[in-house]
């Protein structure tokens, strides 16, 4: 019997997907699952559910719950990282203040300054975690879906933890690719590498036939360029499709949403397509709606065919010996030879019974990497942040960010940081007592008159031949 500990069980959706599939699975049936969240508002409604379906399917499993994170993960096998730090509260700063700077987010959830706090928020509590499982399941492995997810990663690679890191990304754009060149999607052959949320498909194949010809040729078409503009617009000028949608990889580059007119040419679909605080928004109704009810009450206790995700797949892979194929997030150390070693990257992983294996990706087309390489500067910033405590990390994170750096100076973007660490205070303990360095605007004088210091010789040069001219 494995122990499969779910750290952040609140999240009952996610959560209840995670653990029909696991009691899904041939060789799983008689899991122990223990649910740990800080509190126990939503966890009986999980505990409930999931004691019904095993009953109604005869199941050797088991079900219990706790708000002691080192009583849940002791002894386990599992550890599956679901949790939220933060909740709905913390989502309205990360994008509610800097749209009121002029960043507009359609999710908030991986870079930009909403991806940048939810990391600051979320890595103690990950290294937290982290450290109890060396201590008390040394040979455990973590299954992490929390984001943003390769700054978390790359936090826990600094522990001894056996992790990876899960996202449907991948599946769900070859969803997408499958439609725009009508082969199957379990009939495309392809690679995939680069990081969480913009890896590249730098091969797609079917029997032996390149696809990409015809991915290129459906894209300059308005009927299909429609549907995925943003993602269409970088594959058309870099020349690879990536994973993620609209609404996420608007984000993660500085081109299509830095004002009014790129946003209505490119980010004009409602929701996830584009919208702004699209996400939050969501997060938002969905808690209202069912913040006290039982939505799990009403749910069918049959077991249903497994669900996309990756978890189920991992552990059976581990424990059953069936071997599984997938993308994964891990410490890059070598996998993709053109990002950096520590980074956490997104790329062709192996899993049986003797662990995670990691695949040679080799070099990343060089524009991709750059494009990669734009994104891992922040997350190496942020993920120093959020270890250090250093709040002048947190603006030089920030003032990285493609997006941000695209629509703020300088002075802005270490306001608008100010003001997101003061309201997020109760959720970042590594910053008690610390701000950033105020640095206040330095207003010239129309009379001054300048120090005599050196200076450029090309402005020497101008300055001079301006006097002559007058």
């Amino acid at each position: 019997m494995a122990k499969v500990a779910i750290i952040g069980a609140g999240s009952i959706v996610f959560c209840k997907t995670l653990i029909l599939d696991i009691m899904a699975t041939e060789g799983l049936e008689d899991t122990e699952f223990v649910l740990m969240a800080p509190s126990t508002r939503r966890t009986p409604q999980v505990q409930r559910f999931v004691e019904r379906v095993i009953k109604a399917n005869g199941l050797p499993a088991s079900v219990s719950i706790t708000t002691d994170r080192r009583e849940a993960v002791k002894d386990a096998d599992y550890v599956i990282a679901t949790f939220q730090v933060g909740g709905t509260t913390g989502f309205e700063y990360d994008y509610k203040i800097p749209l009121k700077y002029g960043v507009d987010q359609c999710i908030g959830d991986t870079l930009g300054p909403g991806g940048i706090f939810r990391a600051l928020r979320s890595i103690p509590v990950m290294l937290d975690l982290a450290h109890d499982m060396e201590e008390l399941c040394p040979e455990a492995y973590l299954l992490n879906y929390v984001n943003p997810m390769a700054m978390i990663c790359w936090a826990i690679g600094t522990t001894d933890v056996k992790f990876v890191g899960l996202c449907h990304g991948v599946q769900t754009t070859l969803d997408l690719i499958s439609g725009y060149v009508d082969v199957p999607k379990e009939e495309i052959d392809f690679l995939c590498a680069g990081i969480n949320h913009m890896a590249w498909f730098l091969k797609l194949e079917h029997e032996g036939r390149d696809l990409y010809p015809i991915l290129r040729e459906r894209f300059e078409l308005p009927e299909y360029y429609v549907n995925e503009k943003v993602r269409g617009e970088v594959f058309r000028h870099f020349g690879y499709f990536m994973t993620e949608s609209t609404g996420h990889l608007a984000e993660y580059v500085p081109y299509f949403r830095k004002n009014e007119t790129a946003l209505g040419l490119y980010c004009d679909e409602p929701g996830f397509g584009g919208e702004s605080g699209a996400y939050y928004y969501w997060c938002e109704s969905v808690a209202s709606r069912y913040n006290e009810q039982d939505i799990l009450a009403g749910e069918s206790v049959q077991l249903p065919s497994r669900s996309i995700e990756y978890g189920s797949y991992v552990i059976e892979a581990l424990e059953m010996g069936r071997t599984f194929q997938l993308n994964g997030n891990v410490t890059n150390g070598g996998m993709i030879s053109n990002l950096p070693p520590d980074c956490c990257a997104e790329g062709p992983i192996y899993v049986d019974r003797t662990g995670l294996h990691k695949t040679i990706v080799g070099d990343l087309p060089s524009q991709c990497a750059a494009l990669n390489m734009t994104n891992i500067t922040v997350q190496r910033l942020a993920v120093e942040a959020a270890i250090s405590g250093d709040p002048e990390q947190i603006v030089h994170a920030c003032a990285m960010d493609p997006l941000t750096s695209a629509v703020l100076t300088l002075k802005e973007i270490r306001d608008m940081t100010s003001e997101m660490l003061e309201a997020q205070r109760e959720w970042l303990p590594q910053f008690a007592g610390k701000t950033p360095r105020p640095t206040p605007t330095i207003h010239i004088p129309k009379d001054v008159k300048r120090a005599e210091v050196p200076v450029d010789p090309a402005l020497a040069i101008m300055a001079r031949f301006q006097e002559l001219s007058s």
